[in-house]
C-alpha cells in the first residue's frame, strides 16, 4: 500500500477507516469538533438564560436559532469542496450586489442601514454572507497560482477583500467590516504572504491614519476610540459601556457571585448584556474560573479546526478551512478585548454565545465547510 493510500485509509482518529463510525462518512461530521461546539453552545445558553433576565421569549428564540445553526452546519458539511470552488465567484458577486442594494434600499435600524427585507417574508443582513464569501473568493483565486503569491496576485486579492469591507463600513458597521477584512487577509497569510507586505501595510495604515480619522470614521466611532484611552472623561455617556463592563468583570473575583446573581446586568447597569457584553455577565456571575473555562473551550475548537484544515485534500480546502478558523479567532479576540477595555467598542458578538441568530448560523456553516474539506478527502 502506498503512503497516499494508507493516509486515505485512516479515520479522523488516526485508526483504520473500518473502525470509524459509519455515520462519520455518511454525514461528513467530525464528532470531536461537533462535541466541542455543543459544549460551548450549551455553556453560552446557560449564561444567556441569566442575561435575558427571565425573558422566556428571547431565550426560546435563541434555542430555535441554534437549531437552525446546527442544520446549517450539517448541510454545509454534506457539500463537497469542489462545489464551493465552482460557486465561489458567483457567491462573492451576489454578495457584492446585495451590499450595493443595502446602500439604496436597505432597512435602517438604530441609525445603521444593514438589512435587506422582503416584505412579509424575511429580513437578512448581506454582510454576514461576506464573512464566508470573501475568504472563499480569495481561496478560489489563489488555488491555481504559485504560493506564496506574487505581488500582482496579492494586489488583486487586496481588491477582492477591500471592496466589500468598504461597502460594509459605509452602512456603517465597523465591526463586521473588520471581520470581513480579517477573513480575507487570513487567506493571504495562510498562503504564505511575505512579511514585507505586512510591514508595508502597517506603514501605510499609520501614514493614512489622519485621513481615515477625518474622512472615513463616523463621529461616534471617533468618540469610541477617544473614550478607550480615557473612559472617565465621559462616564455617563461614551465611557459608560467600558466602565460598567470592566466593573462587572472585576466584581466577579475568582468564582463569581453565582448564576442569576449579577447586580450589574440584572439592575440594567450593563449595556447590551445579552449580546456584545455577555462576557461581562459571565465574569460577574462565574468569575475568573468561568471565563477561563470559556477560553479553554474556544482554544480547543480553534486547535481542532486548524488540524482539520491541515488534512484538507487541496490548496483551496486548506486555505478556506484555515481562514474560517482564524476568522473565528478574530471574532473571539475582538469581543473579549472590546469588553475588557483593550479595544474600542465595535459591536462584535461573542461567537456562538451572544444572543443573535445570523452570526451563529454563519459561523456554524463555516465549521460545516471545515468538516467538508476534511471528510470528503476520504472519498
Amino acid at each position: 500500500m502506498s503512503n497516499t493510500d494508507f493516509q486515505r485509509s485512516l479515520s479522523p482518529y488516526g485508526a483504520p477507516a473500518d473502525s470509524a463510525p459509519r455515520w462519520y462518512f455518511r454525514l461528513h461530521i467530525d464528532p470531536i469538533l461537533v462535541a466541542l461546539l455543543s459544549v460551548l453552545i450549551a455553556y453560552g445558553l446557560v449564561v444567556l438564560r441569566s442575561a435575558v433576565d427571565g425573558n422566556e421569549a428571547l431565550f426560546n428564540a435563541q434555542l430555535q436559532r441554534m437549531g437552525i445553526a446546527y442544520i446549517a452546519l450539517i448541510v454545509a458539511a454534506q457539500i463537497p469542496p469542489h462545489f464551493y470552488l465552482r460557486m465561489a465567484p458567483l457567491i462573492y458577486l451576489l454578495g457584492l450586489l446585495f451590499l450595493v442594494l443595502v446602500l439604496f434600499f436597505g432597512v435602517s435600524v438604530k441609525g445603521s442601514q444593514r438589512w435587506l427585507e422582503v416584505p412579509g417574508l424575511l429580513r437578512f443582513q448581506p454582510s454576514e454572507l461576506m464573512k464566508l464569501a470573501v475568504p472563499m473568493a480569495v481561496a478560489w483565486y489563489l488555488q491555481k497560482r504559485s504560493l506564496p503569491p506574487r505581488s500582482k496576485y496579492t494586489l488583486i486579492c487586496l481588491v477582492i477583500i477591500t471592496v466589500p469591507a468598504l461597502l460594509i463600513g459605509r452602512q456603517p458597521d465597523l465591526g463586521t467590516s473588520i471581520l470581513v477584512f480579517g477573513a480575507g487577509i487570513s487567506v493571504l497569510l495562510l498562503a504564505g504572504l511575505a512579511w514585507r507586505w505586512v510591514l508595508w501595510s502597517v506603514v501605510v495604515i499609520v501614514a493614512a491614519a489622519p485621513l481615515l480619522w477625518q474622512f472615513v470614521l463616523e463621529g461616534y466611532q471617533r468618540q469610541r476610540i477617544l473614550t478607550l484611552f480615557d473612559p472617565q472623561s465621559d462616564p455617563l455617556g461614551a465611557g459608560w459601556n467600558i466602565i460598567q463592563s470592566t466593573t462587572a468583570i472585576g466584581s466577579g473575583g475568582l468564582f463569581g457571585k453565582g448564576l442569576f446573581q449579577g447586580s450589574q446586568s440584572h439592575l440594567n447597569f450593563l449595556p447590551e448584556a445579552r449580546t456584545d457584553f455577555i462576557v461581562a455577565v459571565m465574569g460577574e456571575e462565574l468569575g475568573f474560573v468561568g471565563i477561563a473555562l470559556l477560553l479553554v473551550l474556544y482554544l480547543l475548537i480553534i486547535a481542532r479546526g486548524l488540524w482539520l484544515a491541515t488534512q484538507a485534500g487541496s490548496t483551496f480546502g486548506r486555505l478556506l478551512a484555515g481562514a474560517f478558523v482564524l476568522t473565528f479567532f478574530v471574532y473571539l479576540f475582538v469581543n473579549v478585548a472590546m469588553v475588557s477595555g483593550i479595544l474600542p467598542v465595535v459591536g462584535v458578538p461573542l461567537p456562538l454565545v451572544s444572543y443573535g441568530g445570523t452570526s451563529a448560523i454563519t459561523l456554524m456553516a463555516g465549521f460545516g465547510v471545515i468538516m467538508s474539506v476534511r471528510t470528503h478527502k476520504a472519498w
